[in-house]
């Protein structure tokens, strides 16, 4: 799609939604073993090796996990990336541009969903999607859903998205001091991005208080003061 220009699917201002991966013995007639002393030597060398490079390789320090895909680019899924649920980190602006698509027309009728984001987003591409698109963002990388995590009680207003019980706890938190409407913060499901992904929402002025459950998927945050847990 051309214009980078976000199909609203909840964040919409002044619009609050609620609710809704046997080997040859080798032996002779007499019983003997066949071949030679230095063939058999040669086998246990061979095996001793392995063995070797087996616990080398266990004893290997864990390459640092790399981006799944850059922040720029379409991607077919299934072939370019696989479903599942990524992320992306530190993008300004809101300048960092995301669309799942049921295929790759560019009509806005292919759009599953999308978002212009600022800060962190989290997004899951589902095995029935076609292809994934990203424009100005920061690399995508794969999320661990069983890593653990140490999870904050403040978060910031423009922070983007949070994943409940890996990066900020649950409770109670509090944004004050917001002007215009501009605050706008969504209690999520999940992270596919549609009206069903959405448990409650609100655009705010002034001050804000929203209470987060354990079982709540992700909480999002943009244009907002900061957020402090109170509870």
């Amino acid at each position: 799609m051309g214009m980078k220009s976000k199909v609203a699917l909840g964040a919409v201002a002044g619009i609050v939604i609620i609710g809704a991966m046997s080997a040859n013995a080798g032996g002779s007639k007499d019983g003997t073993a066949s071949g030679s002393g230095k063939g058999s030597s040669a086998s246990a060398d061979r095996k001793a090796g392995d063995r070797k490079s087996q616990r080398k390789a266990e004893a290997a320090p864990k390459k640092a996990t790399k981006a799944a895909f850059d922040g720029d680019g379409d991607f077919r899924v299934g072939s370019d990336v696989e479903p599942g649920t990524y992320r992306t980190t530190g993008n300004t602006d809101g300048l960092c541009y995301w669309q799942r698509a049921k295929d790759s027309s560019g009509e806005i009728e292919s759009v599953l969903a999308n978002d212009n984001v600022s800060g962190t987003a989290y997004v899951t591409v589902k095995p029935t999607d076609k292809l994934f698109s990203s424009s100005g963002c920061n690399d995508w990388e794969a999320v661990d859903r069983g890593a653990k995590g140490s999870p904050a009680t403040k978060m910031a207003g423009d922070g983007g998205m949070f994943r409940v019980g890996a990066d900020i706890t649950p409770g109670t938190y509090r944004s004050s001091g917001n002007a215009d409407d501009s605050c706008y913060w969504e209690r999520a499901r999940d992270a596919g991005h549609s009206l069903d992904s959405i448990i409650a929402n609100n655009n705010v002025n002034g001050s804000a208080i929203v209470t987060i459950s354990a079982s709540d998927g992700y909480f999002k945050t943009t244009g907002c003061q900061d957020w402090t847990k109170t509870s």
